[in-house]
């Protein structure tokens, strides 16, 4: 039986959490509050509630995938740092308690956020994200081990549209079409985290038989995807030229914003090694966030 130092096993709490990830939890809520702000109702105490939501619900996604993907060996053959419950570091029942954890931590602060703004209503959206994060590789059939684009669809759903189109709810009590549409776009991007992850797992999991997208239709096809994903969203700045009445700031915003995103996509495209996709999924991220801060400038300069 191996023995881990506490330093090893407190990197391995902190890998655990995944905070690369967490752009994709920051980032709609960013831009939902920006355009509750450009509709002029925006309320700092329901976005900081969001947000602690949206982390406390990525955080617990993390820690349950690593409990389920370790009970289940397929983190025996991945790249990259050692998991928690696949590698040792920590019992499985713990690993499961810290995620059960965090998703209480979210719920409580999600029943904040639904008192205050009186939207009772979303507490079903709420409890439908917390089993879809269960489920995609928790129970007996997760629906992220079957790769047939169910992960990606529940991402899009989650941690686009509902993460943003919510948190403008929740204070400005309004979804017009333009938010529907910045919401989408974070949608594909959290769909091209998923992807470059997946992507540097491909080898383990197809040795571990967790049969993901990546692993169905192929890496060359799955870069190809990740690379429309992560570019699209530029349309989505350039087209806020409707809402904001102004041709001109957008549409460079967009062009500078396409640039910067053609980094990761090239990162995706040349790493084979662990540490050139964590390259790729670090610079995803990063530029997730950058695209959530364009649009929220945009968004209040013409509020």
């Amino acid at each position: 039986m191996s023995v881990h130092s506490t330093g090893q096993v407190t990197a391995a709490w902190i890998e655990g959490a995944r905070l690369r990830t967490l752009p994709a939890a920051a980032a709609p809520v960013a831009v939902g509050t920006s355009a509750a702000y450009f509709l002029g109702a925006a309320s700092v105490s329901r976005a900081t509630l969001a947000l602690l939501v949206a982390l406390a619900l990525q955080i617990g996604v993390n820690y349950a995938n690593d409990y389920s993907d370790g009970i289940r060996g397929t983190d025996d053959e991945r790249q990259g740092p050692p998991r928690l419950t696949g590698g040792g570091m920590a019992s499985p029942r713990t690993v499961l308690a810290v995620a059960v954890l965090f998703f209480l931590f979210a719920g409580i602060a999600g029943l904040a956020l639904l008192y205050l703004s009186g939207q009772w209503w979303l507490l079903v959206a709420g409890l439908a994200a917390v089993v879809a994060a269960w489920f995609y590789t928790g129970g007996r059939r997760p629906y992220g081990y079957m790769g047939v684009g169910l992960s990606e669809v529940m991402v899009f759903v989650f941690f686009g549209l509902m993460a943003c189109v919510g948190t403008t709810w929740t204070q400005a009590f309004a979804a017009p079409w333009w938010l529907w549409l910045l919401a989408s776009a974070l949608g594909l991007m959290s769909v091209a985290m998923l992807m470059v992850n997946n992507l540097r797992d491909e080898a383990g999991d197809r040795l571990s038989g967790k049969r993901t997208l990546v692993v169905r239709l192929g890496g060359r096809i799955c870069r190809g995807i990740y690379a429309a994903c992560l570019l699209a969203p530029s349309s989505a700045i350039a087209l806020l030229s409707v809402v904001v009445s102004s041709p001109v700031m957008p549409l460079i915003a967009a062009t500078l914003w396409l640039v910067v995103a053609s980094r990761p996509v090239f990162l995706s495209f040349r790493a084979r090694e662990a540490h050139e996709w964590i390259q790729a999924l670090k610079a995803t991220g990063l530029v997730m966030l950058l695209w959530a801060v364009v649009v929220s400038l945009l968004l209040w300069w013409w509020a």
